[in-house]
Parts: C-alpha cells; structure tokens; sequence
C-alpha cells in the first residue's frame, strides 16, 4: 500500500471514530498524521503521570485509557475512562490552561490512540463542529465526576462494588487493585467484599478474573436494597 492510500486510510478510521474532525482539511489532517502516527500500545501502559506536563492529546482509536487520582500512602481512585472516540477530560484542562495534570493514566486493555500534540489540538478547537464536541463531552465528564464525587461520600462500599461488577457481561477481567481504584478504596476492602461475595454463591473468583454466577443480588444491592444475611 502507497504511502498515500495508507493516509487516506488512516484518516478514514480517523474520521469513523471522531466525525467532528471532518472540519480539518484532509491535506491538513494527512499532515498532522505523518508528523504523529498512530501507536499500539499495550495494556497498562502509563501514558502521564501526576505533576506532568500536556505533551499529547489522545485520540482512541481502539481500547480505552483508565484516568485515575493517586495520593502519597499509594491509594488511588478512577476518575472516568475514555473510550474509542471519546476526549480526555484532563487533557483537555490542561491543554486549555497550561496547568500540569493532576491525575494519571494507562492503557485498562491493548490500545490503538493517536498522541496529537496539545497545539495542534488547540488549533481544531477554533473550527466550531469540533468545539461544540469537545466542550459537549467536557460537559458530560464533569457530570460523570460530579456522580462519582457523590458516590464516594454516600454510597457503601459494598453497593459501589457491586454496581462495579454489573454492565461487563458474564466475565469481568479485572484485578482486585483496578476494582479498588474504580470505587476509591483499598484493594484489601475490595478483596474482603469479593470473597464475601463468593461465599453468598454471586461471583466465583479466578486470576484476574470475577466471573457473575448471580446477577440478581448484585444488582439489588447495587440498587440500594439489603443483601441477605450470611
């Protein structure tokens, strides 16, 4: 494949995922792909940490990035994911403002994303289609966080795990750690749940692995209901 056609199909994928960008002229576009290709990057990879700077904005193209908040005793809390064709919200922040990141993010499975320099990503940002996208999902996001926030200082625990366990179908591949990070609380807490979990017959518990045997509590308790007594 030409050099050429191979851009013009980069741009197709490009374009599949984020329709926005239909606004950037394809000469500029096939420019801004062949100063910065398309990388695969393997699952959890660190693509920034806290403290620094905005040196790339990432488009998905396949995958997902988990964006989580640390502190210095090591515990840390998910904030959001971004999906294929979805915006960083941090990134954007701190695209916008020059201020230097506050959480840090890897790659929760195999990833395909295009690090688009934070200039270059500015510079779209004047075309009003994307605009309009980006401060839309901007929206969304502080939305997610704002629920996330209330989660934290009213839910149990318990009913956050579960409600963590929902929506993946049958089989969650996952580690003790990253479950502890999506609901902000220890991997000890997180571990003591699970297996009081499998003790009630709802989960079994593998490597790496939470498989559903019944959904029907979890989804009560998610709900707010009272778990039957052990």
């Amino acid at each position: 494949m030409s050099t050429a056609a191979q851009r013009a199909q980069q741009r197709a994928e490009l374009l599949a995922a984020y329709p926005s960008l239909a606004e950037v002229p394809d000469d500029e576009l096939d420019a801004a792909l062949a100063a910065t290709p398309i990388v695969e990057v393997p699952r959890d990879a660190v693509l920034f940490r806290e403290g620094d700077p905005c040196r790339a904005f990432p488009f998905v193209l396949d995958g997902e990035i988990r964006v989580a908040r640390g502190n210095p005793e090591g515990r840390s809390i998910e904030l959001y994911r971004v999906g294929r064709g979805e915006v960083c919200l941090l990134s954007t922040s701190c695209a916008f403002s020059a201020v230097l990141l506050a959480a840090h993010a890897s790659t929760a499975v195999p990833t395909r994303l295009w690090p688009v320099p934070p200039e270059t990503f500015l510079r779209w940002t004047d075309l009003p289609g994307f605009r309009r996208y980006v401060f839309g999902v901007f929206g969304e996001r502080l939305g997610d966080l704002m629920g996330l926030a209330e989660a934290v200082a009213f839910q149990r625990m318990d009913r956050r795990l579960a409600a963590a366990l929902l929506g993946h179908g049958r089989e969650l591949h996952t580690t003790h750690q990253q479950l502890a990070e999506s609901i902000g609380t220890v991997r000890e807490i997180v571990s003591r749940l699970l297996k009081r979990f499998e003790h009630r017959g709802w989960i079994a518990l593998g490597r790496e692995r939470v498989t559903i045997l019944d959904a029907a509590p979890l989804r009560a308790l998610a709900d707010g209901g009272e778990p039957p007594a052990d």
